[in-house]
């Protein structure tokens, strides 16, 4: 550790995966300094926690690997060091305790996300970090130098190494903008462009379902979907009406493929089952039953269960005429087809995808064309859905970056 006392490191960016590597590199006697364009750090962590901080995920290893989907192979050794077992005990050791929801989801006791980060800075300030706020990173200049813009002044600073943890670029107003892409570009380091996650769908509504049903939540349905490699997906739950279209819970899981989707054919379809529980024959039973003197909604209402934005969404698919076809209104009642025209723009996304390719790093994160830069968080070319996996991901890679820049640092000694 003495000989790592006379390196500085730079960390560019105050999420949970710039204060990991701030937490990895301070620990070994490295002096570290971390930089935020924002007035204070965490904010988009903050955020997130506003409707209950979900920090990891409770699932089996495979499971829980397989999330990353098309980069669980590069996130899977992240997590060998760093998996939610130990993300959970790392929180406990901040004093802040947890519990495992219904749905294996893991949060704080209180579901608050402020007293874990103000332990964790306690934590890091008391250890030696120095923080340095309002600091807005412009690139490298001529001399190599890391170029700072503050209310201030402008500052040129040459650390020893420097660790990047620039966030994506969902929820821009918390910090992250996503202007690095074309900085790094410069430098070699090669990104995949930037997508929304995690995110809403435009659908055409007519004006009266749109100023009717905005903001109505549609449950219970089951979602299904073909995706791309002729994989039927399937996933029951709810989900919202917006003004533009669709978001909310059900819908972010299968963002990732309807999004791919959208952009390969133009638009995706959804088809949803309205009346889950109820099969195919039984609800065509039901809505051919003798109504009487009853209206038609009257009558889906206590045969079937569907009303309100249930039954406005049926208005949105059949004509008039179909929707008193029994055969018909019983059809769309359990596989009513919605058509998704394109994804939401990522400033309003959770998430976001694309970012740093894994290929333009090492093992370490190190940019190959750039020794000594090292890149961690949603920065990096992954994705993957709520439920604690987008946190734990951040972390874990902010630990594989703080410990790729201490070995780095041991072989220029």
């Amino acid at each position: 550790m003495p000989e790592l006392q006379k390196y500085t490191v730079a960390i560019i960016g105050g999420g949970p995966a710039g204060l990991m590597a701030a937490e990895v590199l301070i620990a070994q006697g490295v002096q570290v300094d971390l930089y935020d364009a924002m007035p204070s750090v965490g904010r988009k962590f903050l955020l997130a926690g506003k409707g209950g901080m979900n920090l990891t995920h409770t699932e089996a290893e495979p499971a829980f690997v397989a999330r990353y989907g098309a980069r669980a192979e590069q996130i899977a050794p992240m997590l060998q060091d760093f998996n939610p077992e130990a993300l959970r005990a790392w929180v406990h050791k901040l004093g802040i305790p947890t519990f495992v929801g219904t749905s294996g989801r893991v949060f704080p006791t209180d579901m608050k996300a402020a007293p874990l980060l103000r332990a964790w800075l306690k934590r890091l300030r008391d250890a030696g970090v120095r923080f340095h706020m309002r600091h807005r990173w412009l690139g490298w200049d001529d001399a190599g130098h890391l170029h700072f813009s503050t209310p201030e002044q402008e500052l040129h600073i040459k650390p020893d190494a420097v660790v990047l943890a620039l966030g994506g670029a969902s929820w821009a107003r918390l910090g992250s903008d996503g202007k690095w892409l074309a900085t790094l570009e410069q430098q070699g380091i090669h990104s995949a462009p930037l997508q929304p996650a995690n995110c809403g769908f435009e659908v055409a509504w007519s004006t009266h379902f749109r100023e009717r049903y905005a903001g109505q939540p549609i449950k219970p349905v089951i979602a299904t979907y073909l995706d791309q490699q002729g994989q039927l997906q399937q996933r029951q739950g709810e989900f919202v009406i917006s003004e533009s279209g669709v978001e909310g819970s059900l819908i972010y899981a299968l963002s990732s493929a309807l999004r791919e989707q959208i952009n390969s054919t133009g638009s995706a379809t959804l088809t949803l089952d309205l009346a889950p529980g109820k099969s195919a024959e039984r609800v065509l039973e039901e809505v051919s039953h003798p109504r009487g003197s009853r209206s038609m909604a009257s009558h889906l209402q206590s045969k079937v269960g569907i009303a309100g934005v249930k039954a406005g969404l049926l208005h949105e698919y059949l004509s008039k005429e179909e929707y008193t076809q029994p055969a018909k209104l019983a059809a769309a009642i359990k596989a009513v087809p919605l058509q998704l025209l394109a994804a939401r723009p990522i400033d309003e996304a959770i998430s976001s995808a694309g970012g740093v390719l894994f290929e333009a790093l090492d093992a370490q994160l190190m940019a190959r064309s750039k020794p000594g830069v090292f890149c961690a968080g949603e920065m990096l070319d992954w994705e993957a859905p709520t439920g604690g996996y987008l946190l734990t991901a951040c972390f874990a890679s902010g630990r594989i970056a703080g410990q790729g820049a201490l070995d780095w640092l041991r072989a220029q000694a």
